[in-house]
């Protein structure tokens, strides 16, 4: 295999692998609930461990790679994540499996923190975007295939094959990218610059302190909710002030007053957060307002990662030829008009009412995805990319940790949703999506008027 495809299957299965971890140990939780005696709260920190170690420590990951070298660091993380994988297969107890997943977060926080800055390289002259398009699609993939290939290896070989599937995978992955990536380019000693090892901390007990807001409680926000969140916004406060007073920091001041590079940055988490919504909402309005069995739910559920699987090369080709810019606000618009037909949907439309404007939204975030992420990368300084790579990766993942816990609340707001009739059910689902029209009405605006400001290099 010469040196590009076996760096773009490298990639392709980085992304693929970080976004298996995600979903597949979800379907498992009861099993693993029984194998170790615990309860859903104490298990469920299998699923926690593995998105705080990615959230708080994916653009640290990425700012090492942009000063050490981000092929030896993304070696390194794929390395971390397959061993990670074989422990977290072999855990005696329940300790030591949610130490063994918060390991495995931080392989996979520098494999989505460094794949997209490969992007460039990796692409022929101007088709970063296809590349894109190809990540995106595996990452849908991935996330799709998870509950489902989980709940067939749970079935023919119980809860310790949820990890241990990883592992081959893991080393193949690690072949591919020794074989593909391109050298670390040498620097000069004046060219390097110290870790900002406070920064780095600061900002991984900050994203830590807002994920923990986001989750703890089970949807229910107290106290401690608005504790988490006042740390979290005092430490956005300390961070940014460390920041200005470091001679290398963790993010780059220049990139921090980007507001084009914020701009797409924040579409990306709102986009996230509305796209939460259909895996928060759907399973229960199918479930309870459309009566759907469990099989059909299911089958119902993947017709998005279908189309998202199916649309991200086409996109990320489109985002190539007619440009970034157009692109991207047409997938937004796109987004927004499929929300508010499922704000109108009415009760007769059944399933196919529901599927349609589904099938539509998912083809604007592959464009929009595709697009923006694609701008990102291609306007980035070389030296930054693996730092702008992490932003990106983190903004979408705190978008969807934002709208697990936002769009369930709007969603559950006055009713039960295993209880709940089924017309309350489909007027939360319509409630639920009506903020999200507002989301991506806020997004839209914002892309449109920050692409046509004045561009600044970053």
């Amino acid at each position: 295999m010469s040196q590009q495809p076996a760096m773009l299957a490298a990639l392709a299965l980085s992304m693929l692998l970080s976004a298996l971890g995600t979903s597949i140990a979800n379907v498992g939780l009861p099993a693993l609930a029984q194998a170790f005696g615990a309860s859903f709260g104490q298990v469920q920190w299998i699923v926690l461990a593995y998105l705080l170690a990615v959230t708080t420590l994916i653009v640290g990951a990425g700012r090492l790679g942009d000063l050490t070298g981000r092929r030896r660091l993304l070696l390194a993380g794929i390395a971390l994540f397959t061993v990670a994988s074989a422990l977290c297969g072999l855990a005696p107890a329940l300790p030591w499996l949610i130490a063994a997943r918060a390991l495995q977060g931080l392989g996979a926080a520098a494999m989505m923190g460094l794949t997209m800055s490969f992007a460039a390289g990796a692409a022929s002259k101007g088709g970063t975007g296809s590349v894109m398009g190809l990540l995106g699609t595996m990452s849908a993939v991935g996330t799709a295939l998870g509950p489902a290939l989980g709940g067939l290896l749970i079935g023919a070989a119980g809860w310790r094959a949820l990890f241990f599937v990883s592992v081959p995978l893991g080393i193949a992955a690690w072949l591919l990218a020794y074989r593909g990536l391109p050298p670390d380019t040498a620097r000069l000693d004046s060219e390097r610059a110290g870790f900002d090892a406070a920064g780095t901390l600061l900002l991984a007990l900050t994203l830590g302190a807002y994920a923990l807001a986001m989750t703890a409680g089970g949807g229910d926000f107290g106290p401690l909710n608005l504790a988490l969140l006042l740390a979290a916004g005092g430490g956005t406060w300390l961070f940014v002030l460390a920041g200005a007073r470091s001679a290398s920091p963790l993010i780059p001041l220049v990139l921090l007053r980007d507001r084009l590079l914020g701009a797409r940055l924040g579409t990306t988490a709102l986009v996230s957060t509305v796209m939460m919504a259909t895996l928060v909402v759907g399973p229960f309005y199918l479930a309870r307002a459309l009566a759907l069995a469990p099989g059909a739910v299911g089958l119902a559920l993947s017709a998005g990662p279908l189309v998202a699987a199916l649309s991200g090369v086409p996109a990320g080709r489109l985002a190539d030829r007619a440009g970034t810019a157009s692109v991207s606000i047409a997938g937004l618009a796109l987004m927004l008009a499929a929300t508010v037909a499922l704000v109108l949907l009415p009760a007769s439309g059944g399933l196919p009412g529901y599927l349609a404007p589904l099938v539509v939204l998912t083809i604007g975030y592959a464009l929009f995805q595709a697009a923006n992420n694609s701008a990102l990368m291609n306007t980035a300084a070389a030296s930054q990319r693996g730092v702008v790579s992490s932003m990106l990766n983190l903004a979408r993942n705190l978008g969807l940790v934002t709208g697990a816990s936002l769009m369930g609340a709007v969603f559950a707001f006055g009713a039960q949703a295993l209880t709940a009739p089924p017309e309350a059910v489909a007027a939360g689902m319509r409630r639920t999506f009506a903020l999200a029209c507002v989301l991506l009405a806020a997004a839209l605006v914002v892309a449109w008027r920050a692409e046509r400001a004045p561009k600044q290099q970053t």
